[in-house]
């Protein structure tokens, strides 16, 4: 009878055991800081403490529990802040950038429940210059496509869809209800696809947007929007926007080329302005730990273009640490003002900006 005890008591030992291995939380993050030159900014030369330019500083908390069978429980939450003051990236959402929670089944997908990304920023973004080049101020004017990590792709109240990668190719699908705590206040649905075929990658995404807040004024230094003046408090609130995109790369030795276009269409009292971008660039490795890129795009919007070139330069001192040195120039015309993301805008259509940093992954 004890020996039968003992080997009980040694069987659900060994179970919890089993347990706890088939289990795993992981804690990381991302610290980006730096310093900067700016030519213009809103009418005078100016040196700044940069953060996030290689990557966005955050952190956050993901897990996994093996359920058995191919199934298995996956959640994140992940805050975004600023390595050169500490403030959280949005005051009243502690995990500002994902918080979502679901299953994965090894045979067909992953159905998570939460805030998260859409499919521009998750499939399209890492072809654009900015993700190949690792330059947050190189994603296009006022980030109104959605490539970066910031308004408006942290969508809350979603369910969301990938499909596990078959042939190269994965599917995507996502709805967004109508809770009003994201910059959409109306229903979202976004669609993605993305396709690898040995050095080749390409990337499709779509999405619509109701209600979203656009602000113009600082975004992109505009006066007015389709005859209405605009300012940094009075945000336009289009009825609805339309978001296409489609890229590719492809890996030559130690070149890596990148292109892709994107086209969101602004509709709002009965009128509709397109805002198209075209992006390219390529990536040298020189060697395993230095990098050189240059890259660059157009975009044009309301009868006016801004245009913007950058070469980054990222040297690895190790596998989770780089320094950085980026220079950018943006040039604007038809009356436009240059307006480099994350900078702020200049007094003139013209801006060069250079960015030096470190950037450290844990």
């Amino acid at each position: 009878m004890k020996k039968s005890r003992f080997a009980l008591v040694l069987s659900m030992l060994s179970a919890a055991m089993n347990v706890h291995a088939q289990s795993s939380v992981t804690l990381y993050g991302s610290v980006d800081a730096g310093v900067g030159y700016v030519s213009n900014l809103r009418g005078a030369r100016a040196f700044i403490a940069q953060q996030g330019t290689l990557q966005a500083d955050r952190w956050g908390i993901t897990g996994v529990e093996d359920l058995g069978g191919g199934l298995k429980t996956v959640f994140k939450l992940e805050s975004g802040f600023s390595t050169i003051n500490g403030a959280m990236a949005s005051a009243n959402t502690l995990f500002n950038r994902q918080a979502y929670v679901g299953l994965s089944d090894e045979r067909i997908g992953t159905v998570t429940l939460g805030r998260q990304t859409d499919f521009h920023f998750e499939m399209l973004g890492p072809l654009s210059t900015a993700q190949s080049l690792g330059d947050f101020s190189a994603f296009h004017p006022g980030n109104i496509d959605g490539l970066g990590n910031t308004v408006p792709v942290e969508l809350s109240n979603t369910v969301k869809f990938r499909s596990r990668t078959i042939a190269g190719l994965t599917l995507g699908a996502m709805y967004g209800f109508t809770n009003q705590s994201s910059s959409t206040t109306g229903r979202t649905i976004s669609f993605g696809a993305t396709y690898g075929y040995g050095p080749l990658n390409l990337a499709a995404a779509y999405s619509e947007y109701h209600d979203r807040a656009f602000n113009l004024a600082n975004a992109l230094g505009l006066a007015s929007f389709q005859g209405v003046p605009v300012t940094a408090a009075a945000p336009v609130i289009a009825d609805s926007v339309r978001n296409a995109g489609i890229g590719g790369s492809v890996q030559i030795g130690r070149v890596q080329l990148h292109a892709l276009f994107t086209q969101v269409r602004i509709e709002e009292r009965g009128q509709a302005d397109n805002f198209r971008t075209i992006d390219g660039g390529a990536n040298f490795q020189v060697t395993p730990a230095y990098m050189i890129g240059a890259g660059g795009w157009t975009t044009t919007f309301v009868g006016k273009r801004w245009t913007q070139v950058t070469i980054a330069n990222v040297y690895s001192l190790s596998k989770l640490t780089q320094i950085y040195a980026d220079v950018m120039v943006e040039q604007a015309s038809s009356g436009a003002v240059a307006s480099t993301l994350g900078i702020g805008p200049s007094s003139s259509n013209r801006q060069t900006v250079v960015l030096a940093g470190i950037h450290h992954l844990f």
